[in-house]
Parts: structure tokens; sequence; C-alpha cells
């Protein structure tokens, strides 16, 4: 078994076998069944705020990632992209109708996606940041969805059953994006002078806006104290050693520590790249309200 065998499959059996591959685990209701009854002792407007962040980072991503639509290096690829944008996706649109639910005003997902501005939407900035080259998405994707595997592992056992039901569905999900992101890290990495290079590039240019996955807003540290969300400060360590351990075999250098950085994106600041994403998202949703197909 060669090293890169090895760490493939390592990472893969963290979460099991054939169940991890994103095609033949989102076509059935994750929520049949969940009771949507607000949790005693959750507070709804920290749960609906909790939701947004979670799902603005998978929706904006999944916008970004998007972009590799007719665009890839490899008809293969470019599958492979538009499927975890899909799975993301779908994470979202779960979790912005429970943020309607949650807060009371029965919003849904559309009215969540389209019709907030740039200072409404609570994603972290890395979700949002240039596209950059095939080697970028990919370093981002390694982090993003290591980081997101991480929370997600721990809201299974949330004290709110639908974020419960939308993470269970979701791990598996999130597994295969890291095992994508892994199996090109690898390649890049450990391949040629020049993709070498590329790829050491790409994780020197995400690295900056690492920190902020690590940065707790306040709500999401009262929901981890009320046994509904996760803090994310307490992932650090975990995390670090994962994209280490990717990053070395790679043949990349080890990372330096996280970054220390503020909330910001959670607090609705964001960086010049968000508003014509979000153009771009809203756009036909604007032009024709109330359209149909």
């Amino acid at each position: 078994m060669s090293g890169d065998d090895h760490i493939y499959s390592v990472l893969g059996q963290e979460h099991g076998g054939d169940e991890r591959w994103a095609f033949g685990t989102g076509f059935t209701d994750a929520l049949a069944g969940v009771d949507t009854t607000l949790p005693e002792g959750v507070d709804g407007e920290d749960l609906a705020l909790y939701c947004q962040m979670l799902g603005d980072d998978a929706l904006v991503q999944a916008q970004r990632l998007a972009h590799w639509v007719t665009d890839a290096p490899e008809l293969e690829e470019e599958v492979a992209l538009a499927n975890i944008a899909l799975d993301l996706l779908g994470q979202a649109r779960l979790l912005l109708s429970r943020a309607g639910q949650a807060d009371g005003t029965g919003r849904d997902e559309d009215r969540f996606a389209y019709w907030r501005g740039p200072a409404e939407f609570r994603n972290v900035h890395l979700a949002e940041a240039p596209r950059g080259d095939f080697a970028r998405a990919v370093a981002t994707l390694l982090v993003l969805s290591t980081a997101r595997l991480a929370v997600f592992t721990r809201l299974v056992d949330s004290a709110d059953p639908v974020l419960s039901a939308i993470a269970a569905k979701a791990v598996n999900e999130l597994a295969y994006h890291r095992e994508y992101a892994v199996s090109w890290t690898l390649r890049l990495g450990d391949g040629t002078p020049y993709s070498h290079e590329r790829m050491a590039a790409a994780v020197a240019d995400v690295w900056p806006l690492t920190g902020e996955l690590f940065a707790a807003h306040p709500v999401e540290a009262r929901l981890a104290a009320q046994g509904a969300g996760v803090d994310p400060s307490t992932l650090a360590d975990e995390v670090h050693d994962v994209l280490t351990q990717v990053l070395t075999t790679a043949t990349l250098a080890a990372p330096a520590p996280f970054p220390q950085a503020a909330v910001a994106g959670r607090e609705g600041r964001h960086t010049p790249e968000l508003p014509p994403l979000l153009a771009e998202l809203q756009g036909v949703a604007r032009e024709h309200p109330e359209a149909t197909w």
C-alpha cells in the first residue's frame, strides 16, 4: 500500500464504507418523521441564526464551486465538483428552512437565499473568496470540508432533532468532499515540480482565511452550552492535525498555526467578493419574483 493509499483510506474509513459517496445518499427525505418542535431550553432566535451561519457557508461555497461547471480541467472533475456543489446546496436548503421554523417567521429556503442582502449573510470569508485556479479550489475545499465535517460529526448529537437529522445526512457527503480534496492535494503536491509549486501557492493563499473558521460567535458559544450547537474554537487542534497529515503526505510544508481572527462574516461583515457572487445567485429570482417553473 502506498502512502497516498494509506491516508486516503484512513480518512475515508472514519466515516465508513460506500455510504460516504455522495451518489446514493442524497435522494431520500432526511427529515421525514423528524419532530420540528423547538426543543425545550434551546433559544429559537439563536438556533435560527446558527442555521443561517451553517446554511450560508454551504450556499455561498456551492455558488463558487458552480463556477467550475464547463471550466474544470477534465469532464470527470467537472461532474465531481458539480455534485459537491449540489450536496452543499441540499444542506443549505435544509438549514435555511430550519432557520425559518426556529425564528417563527416561516420563511423558506428561497426567501433566505434570494431576498437577503450581503450584510444579512452569515458565511465565513473563505467560502466567498475568489475561485482562483484548480489548486486553489482544492485547497479551499480541503480546509472547508475538514472543518465542516468536524462540526457536523458533533451535530449528529445536537439537542435539536432537526439539526441532528441534517447533520446525520451531511457527514457522509462531507466525508466524500474531504476525500476528493485530499486525493487532489496528494496528486498535485506530490506530482510534478510545477504542480507542487501551484499547490503550495494555493495553500499559502488560503491559509490567512482559516482563522475565522475557529473564531466563536456568541451564538455558537451559547448554543454549544445548550447542547444544540458546536463551539468551533474547540475544533482547531483536531482540524489542524488532519490538515498537517494531508499536507505533509503530499510533500508540502507543514502548515503554520491557524492565524488569530475576529468574527467577521458571521456578523455580516464581508469582503468585496460577496456582492457580485450574490448578484449572480439572486439575479433570476429578483428579476422574476414569484415565477415558477
